[in-house]
């Protein structure tokens, strides 16, 4: 069995990946602001209510894996965040707490699982066709796409970073995926793929992933949007 650590499983797909992961055997790390008792009540899944914005929040997840993992075997980095606003009106302190949450907390939290990870890890960033140079784009998604453009390269950077240790770094650029942050950032748009199905694929792709690919980055995507 596993010690995965999951960011961002209050709700959707990274809610989704804890309950697969913990309901397998596997121990699970859950961490977002918000803690859902489903997750709270299982055996298998701690729950810390961190936001990866505030740093007061992180001395939590140290103090965790100091004291409880003498290792750790994935971390899938999924929590996100979005703002849909036209270029003109995006501030640089909306730009900030994008960065914040989508590139900041990803490097952040690889730095402090990095003790504990060892030959055979597998480190999974969640990115977004968004990201992808040359895909389609959408207008006011100017910090959230170019954030998550950003982490791509990080964990191509990171891969050869880490080559000799025998830890794969590996991005996932999903889709539109029907989860409510989709919901709530474009109204009546209907995803083809639900949260608990994109959640299949990449608790799976978590677990063999690694075998097959390092520094490499899958579309993960059945339609344009």
């Amino acid at each position: 069995m596993k010690n995965i650590i999951i960011t961002g499983t209050s709700r959707g797909i990274g809610y989704e990946l804890a309950l697969q992961f913990g309901n397998a055997g596997h121990q699970v790390l859950a961490i977002s602001r918000k803690t859902p008792a489903a997750l709270m009540a299982h055996p298998n899944i701690t729950c810390l209510s961190v936001d990866l914005s505030n740093d007061n929040d992180w001395s939590q997840i140290e103090n965790f894996l100091s004291s409880s993992w003498k290792k750790v075997d994935a971390v899938v980095h999924n929590a996100g965040a979005l703002v849909l606003k036209p270029f003109e009106n995006t501030t640089q302190k909306d730009f900030e707490n994008i960065y914040k949450v989508n590139v900041f907390a990803i490097a952040k939290l690889t730095q402090l699982a990095l003790p504990y990870l060892q030959k055979g890890s597998h480190v999974v960033t969640i990115s977004s066709m968004g990201g992808i140079q040359g895909s389609m784009k959408f207008a006011g998604l100017a910090a959230y796409s170019s954030s998550k453009g950003a982490v791509i390269t990080m964990s191509e950077l990171l891969a050869e970073e880490y080559r000799e240790r025998g830890i794969a770094f590996n991005v996932l650029a999903l889709g539109s995926v029907q989860t409510e942050m989709l919901a709530e950032a474009f109204p009546g748009y209907q995803a083809p793929i639900t949260a608990e199905e994109m959640a299949d694929y990449i608790y799976n792709f978590t677990l063999t992933g690694h075998q097959f690919y390092n520094g490499k980055v899958l579309q993960v995507s059945s339609t344009t949007p």
